[in-house]
């Protein structure tokens, strides 16, 4: 049975959570766009992720995380990262950071990259409190995000489990990536150009 929420309360977004935690698949707002997100230790579920988008095992998928500490649990951080992302985080930036061996290799098609998020978002915020979620857009491989629920689910159908319906992305543009794994910061997608940005392309961090 596919369940559509609109504006979750907390009792709400904690059953989801716990419904996160069986293994569900549960379509999401987040300060950007609308993404898809399941227990990222959960591999049958991020299997299902896939099969679902019809995404090629060679692409990998972000995560979004609660907070630094859960950052930290999984790539590493040095102290000039941690600065850029208190810098920059919670906003629509997906940072690429080095992964620690704990993170399944299925998220990052066997490198050792991860993508991580921590949208500006209360719902998204509440979804990974006890862990990180997938984070990748809610639509089919190549075709474009929409940018509502209705349309969303005309794409994933019975595949998703639960839509969380906070009404009509107004921008519906995808996150900022900035790659933290080289000695210094590279732009590898931009939607938003600052100076805050200008500053950090600086940063020596290793």
């Amino acid at each position: 049975m596919v369940y559509i929420v609109d504006n979750p309360n907390k009792n709400e977004l904690n059953k989801i959570r716990s419904m996160l935690g069986q293994g569900k698949l549960v379509v999401y707002p987040t300060d950007t766009i609308y993404g898809i997100g399941v227990d990222i230790n959960n591999i049958d579920a991020v299997k299902k992720v896939y099969m679902t988008k019809k995404r090629s095992y060679d692409k990998p998928i972000s995560i979004c995380l609660h907070d630094i500490t859960q950052v930290k649990e999984v790539a590493i951080v040095t102290d000039e990262i941690e600065h850029i992302i208190n810098e920059l985080l919670p906003g629509p930036y997906t940072l690429l950071l080095r992964k620690k061996s704990n993170i399944p290799d299925i998220l990052t098609a066997n490198t050792n990259i991860i993508g991580i998020r921590i949208p500006d978002n209360k719902i998204t915020h509440s979804l990974t409190k006890d862990f990180p979620i997938t984070s990748t857009s809610a639509n089919l491989s190549n075709i474009q995000t929409p940018d509502n629920i209705t349309d969303i689910k005309k794409q994933l159908g019975d595949n998703i489990d639960i839509y969380i319906d906070c009404g009509k992305k107004i921008k519906n543009q995808p996150s900022t990536i900035i790659d933290l794994t080289q000695q210094n910061p590279k732009i590898i997608r931009q939607h938003k150009n600052n100076e805050l940005i200008n500053k950090i392309l600086k940063i020596d961090l290793y």
